[in-house]
């Protein structure tokens, strides 16, 4: 006989951190983003806002390229007061590489994040993935047509492009990645400037009221 269905875990906020870790970023690069991403949680600010969150902040991460299997090197975690987050940042000081490929798949990557939130255990007032990496689709399908997932699953998409050596991704990442209330992308100028772009995204994600502004 099946039993009943359990309840989804209600949270404030679910969200998907995908990570590009294509053969365009090398281990240096990759670390610089690892550690940018801890720290960046490590951060007063961000403790607030994410104590601040009445049900708490479902995170996951997860690394692509250019399938749809990309990988999850950290589980779903819930984020609910100062202790939780100090433990989450070493955790993802610790994230190791995952298998890496020669292609760009945001299209993929997008399908994979969104298959992330719909399958599992949060359920959360706000939805959102945040989508960094360094380089256009090259792979697969499409970025502009794998958001309207999200788009109908009610998801924010938000994007932080790494422009090393393009200059104009971050426009190609408001014309294909971004989609959702209050969306936006923002430029990291090359790898050394990651942790600093990231933490200001995240800070922007974790305020509703001030998502949408420059």
């Amino acid at each position: 006989m099946i039993g009943p269905v359990a309840a989804a875990e209600r949270v404030s906020t679910e969200l998907v951190l995908a990570v590009d870790v294509s053969l365009s970023i090398n281990d240096i690069e990759f670390a610089l983003q690892t550690r940018g991403m801890a720290d960046a949680f490590r951060d007063p600010d961000v403790i607030a806002l994410i104590a601040a969150q009445p049900h708490g902040l479902a995170v996951v991460v997860t690394q692509w390229t250019g399938t749809f299997e990309a990988a999850e090197p950290l589980p779903w975690f819930v984020l609910r007061n100062e202790a939780d987050v100090l433990a989450y940042a070493t955790a993802l000081a610790a994230t190791p590489r995952m298998e890496f490929g020669n292609y760009t798949g945001l299209g993929n990557a997008i399908a994979y994040a969104v298959q992330l939130i719909e399958t599992n255990a949060y359920q959360g007032d706000e939805k959102k993935i945040d989508v960094s990496g360094d380089g256009r689709n090259n792979t697969g399908p499409e970025p502009r047509n794998t958001r309207m997932l999200a788009v109908q699953s009610g998801i924010t998409i938000n994007g932080l492009a790494i422009i090393d050596n393009d200059k104009a991704l971050k426009d190609y990442y408001i014309n294909n990645v971004i989609t959702g209330p209050g969306a936006f992308a923002i430029a990291a100028n090359d790898f050394e400037a990651f942790g600093e772009a990231f933490k200001r995204k995240l800070k922007r994600e974790l305020s509703p009221k001030t998502a949408a502004l420059e």
